[in-house]
């Protein structure tokens, strides 16, 4: 059960990014895992507000796994765990027959029911408005005014094919304190040859440009520039090229040629995940911009899908943290208040001992101090709707 505010601890806030297609490829042995994992986190760090932004929503085949999204949606809504949190907004993209449109993102908050004055924000009419009941919204996410929603223009996409990928925007106010949250989803490597042939590798040019799509929409002029946080799967990779040098200087390299083209290469030494970490470079083009906290957990993709195999990595791919939770400076600030004893701020997966599919989800707990939005809280609020 989630724990009240007080003047001490201020608003607890959840944020969490899961990529869950596997769980509708397997929902049987998968889902009640994966939700179990989820509510203990919820209990363990009893959040007032908690945003879940999902990836991949039904897997691969939405049309087919529909009636398995309804079950995870109303076992979300309904379940006990949940029973505290009184108010809800669940945004799920299901217009899976439009190309040009559909993400198969999923964007969940829940709202504890001793958190007063939460509003969310109209983007058509420009003012929050205060939340109030659940409610569910998919098919057609353009034409809601409660979020942004977008898939990146074509001409982004890896060899101009279209895939599911591009980003919704929420923006919050919690008492005085308001925020965007955007969750994302960025384009993956799509060969394992091709990622190693340059440093950096083609595909994290790609990410580059298409995050730099989102942070250049989120804080342009259309709208007062907020705190944000940025989370979801953004499929960053380690330096291929750079990993296997340094882990294989002394292997002797092997290509497997098919049609006069690399289709397997080989190394005679074990790779040592003790060292992925240094090779985790996409987010330093960002340094400026985007802000994470240490990263503690081991790399959150590409976990067995085999419930019996929740602590191995599948050997499709070279493990990576995919998953991850960014912020802009200002919402760092509210993150790192000095009030917030450094305990209360928890960066980490969940689920590491257990199959979550093929990502380990990743949260971030915090709390937002009393009093952190006060300057410009009459600013904020006076546009609210009762």
């Amino acid at each position: 059960m989630a724990g009240r505010e007080t003047a001490v601890q201020g608003t607890g806030i959840l944020l969490v990014t899961a990529n869950v297609g596997s769980l509708f490829e397997d929902p049987t042995n998968l889902q009640k895992t994966w939700l179990r994992e989820f509510y203990q986190t919820i209990q363990t760090h009893t959040p007032q507000f908690v945003a879940l932004h999902c990836q991949e929503v039904g897997g691969k085949n939405y049309e087919a796994s529909m009636s398995h999204v309804d079950n995870f949606v109303k076992e979300l809504l309904s379940s006990d765990a949940m029973e505290d949190y009184s108010r809800a907004r669940v945004y799920l993209d299901e217009n899976y027959k439009s190309q040009e449109h559909f993400t198969a993102l999923g964007s969940f908050y829940f709202i504890h029911e001793s958190l007063d004055n939460v509003g969310q924000f109209d983007f058509k009419a420009k003012k929050f408005k205060k939340v109030m009941g659940k409610e569910v919204c998919s098919k057609t996410l353009e034409s809601t005014p409660m979020l942004e929603k977008e898939k990146f223009p074509q001409e982004y996409f890896p060899e101009s094919k279209w895939s599911r990928k591009g980003f919704i925007r929420t923006r919050w106010a919690l008492d005085d304190c308001a925020f965007d949250l955007v969750n994302i989803h960025l384009f993956h490597d799509a060969s394992n040859i091709v990622a190693y042939q340059r440093s950096p590798s083609v595909y994290s040019g790609t990410r580059q440009k298409a995050l730099n799509y989102v942070l250049d929409r989120i804080t342009d002029q259309r709208y007062e520039n907020l705190p944000y946080f940025v989370f979801g799967d953004f499929n960053f990779r380690l330096d291929a090229k750079q990993l296997i040098q340094s882990l294989t200087n002394n292997a002797i390299e092997k290509t497997l040629m098919n049609k006069g083209e690399a289709c397997q290469i080989t190394f005679q030494e074990p790779v040592d995940g003790r060292k992925f970490l240094k090779f985790d470079r996409e987010l330093s083009q960002f340094k400026d911009q985007l802000h994470e906290l240490q990263i503690s957990f081991p790399p959150s993709y590409p976990y067995s899908e085999d419930s019996r195999r929740g602590k191995e990595y599948m050997n499709t791919r070279c493990p990576a943290w995919c998953d991850r939770i960014l912020m802009s400076s200002s919402a760092r600030d509210l993150v790192l208040k000095p009030e917030n004893e450094e305990k209360s701020v928890v960066y980490d997966n969940i689920g590491p001992k257990v199959c979550m599919g093929d990502h380990k989800p990743v949260f971030l707990s915090f709390r937002i101090p009393l009093g952190a939005g006060k300057a410009n809280a009459n600013k904020r609020w006076c546009c609210v709707v009762q």
